[in-house]
């Protein structure tokens, strides 16, 4: 399988990776950092030896010269090792660590002791269109998603057919973490008819036949597993009433479409039409978090249902971006974004569609959005 190099940088200091199964994590610190010692704590042996003694790290990194490596994959599945860890960065022996992870359940106030300005904090996403390149094709990402294990895959619908499923398994079932599995399970495929829309735990609790306050803590899960995000909506400085909802999305359109259930009633445009918004809502959270804290991801929508899909905000710029499936914009498609402009006129807004060519309507510019797509880089501007 060929190699993508992938847009995150290498460090010299200790930090944890986390990122959703799958999205590259291993294949990435294999290039990057190839000479280093790996342990891999998905191998039961492995696992059942530190969860039996943590301080056995202690014997595996003495041989470790000063500014060596060691990986530890999945450190949520001993977390007891990070106090360990802790000690020895404490100790300054000048050996770098790095922390995989694809579950922040078990990790939040570990990770908080050890992030006080002694390891860093990275993600790892699934593909962006520009790490991709000429390889990349938007009607493939919309159907299967970006995740590096499944867009590679000789079995491209095998793999996304399976990946949910793997989730449950080894991640929910195993850990414990909800009691009723099949509870579960369904509400995630109610949560899919919520791509892309705005999070209604009653409504979700309503169609899942769980109660609320479950669906709460499960979307809390979804979240913890990397799997799902949500985006409040942008307040700031607001003259209009804006709504008080999140809107909620699966980390990747293909895991979305795997888990939306659909038949002969649904419409096309019920689907692809989240489908593209959360392909660039994934571009645009892997291009907030890669610039650390200092930008964030929200949408807007005031009470009288005057919408913009995405506002971005921080010392970079202030953007605010619409989406739309189809191939033809008219005026109308501008609405959220000319109240937007009103309301911000220090905001860039722009639009991105369906169609192949750039054009301007009513000053504002809309763009192809495979295009876009493919220009967006982490280290570069939105437009």
């Amino acid at each position: 399988m060929r190699y993508i190099p992938r847009s995150i940088q290498a460090a010299k200091d200790s930090f944890f990776l986390l990122g959703p199964r799958g999205t590259g994590k291993s294949t990435w610190l294999a290039h990057a950092y190839p000479d280093a010692l790996r342990l891999d704590l998905l191998d039961r042996e492995t696992e059942r030896s530190f969860l039996a003694k943590p301080e056995r790290l202690i014997g595996f990194v003495q041989s470790l010269k000063k500014s060596e490596v060691c990986i530890i994959d999945e450190i949520q599945r001993v977390p007891d090792l990070i106090p360990v860890i802790h000690s020895l960065i404490e100790q300054k022996q000048g050996i770098q660590f790095i922390l995989t992870g694809s579950s922040a359940r078990k990790l939040r106030r570990s990770v908080g002791n050890l992030l006080g300005g002694r390891v860093l904090l990275k993600f790892m996403f699934p593909f962006l269109a520009s790490e991709l390149g000429k390889s990349f094709k938007l009607q493939k990402a919309l159907k299967y998603g970006l995740v590096p294990m499944i867009w590679q895959s000789a079995n491209i619908e095998e793999q996304l057919r399976a990946y949910a499923a793997a989730y449950l398994k080894e991640e929910v079932q195993a850990e414990g973490l909800v009691r009723l599995i099949g509870d579960f399970a369904r509400f995630m495929e109610v949560a899919a008819f919520s791509h892309g829309c705005t999070w209604s735990s009653t409504e979700i609790s309503r169609e899942s036949q769980v109660k609320r306050q479950t669906v709460d803590n499960y979307l809390q899960i979804l979240e913890d597993l990397l799997i799902a995000f949500t985006v409040p909506v942008f307040t700031r400085r607001a003259k209009r009433a804006v709504v008080s909802q999140m809107k909620f999305y699966y980390f990747d359109t293909g895991i979305f479409k795997s888990l939306r259930p659909t038949g002969l009633l649904d419409k096309e445009a019920d689907i692809e039409g989240p489908a593209l918004e959360g392909l660039v809502a994934q571009h645009l959270r892997a291009w907030t978090m890669s610039q650390g804290d200092t930008h964030r991801l929200y949408f807007w929508r005031t009470r009288t249902k005057i919408e913009v899909d995405f506002v971005v905000y921080g010392p970079r710029g202030f953007w605010a971006i619409e989406v739309k499936r189809s191939s033809q914009i008219s005026g109308h498609d501008l609405k959220g974004l000319n109240a937007f402009k009103d309301e911000y006129p220090e905001a860039t807004c722009f639009l991105l569609y369906g169609g192949s060519q750039a054009q301007e309507i009513r000053g504002v510019l809309c763009l192809p959005v495979e295009d876009w797509l493919i220009q967006l880089k982490v280290d570069g501007l939105l437009s």
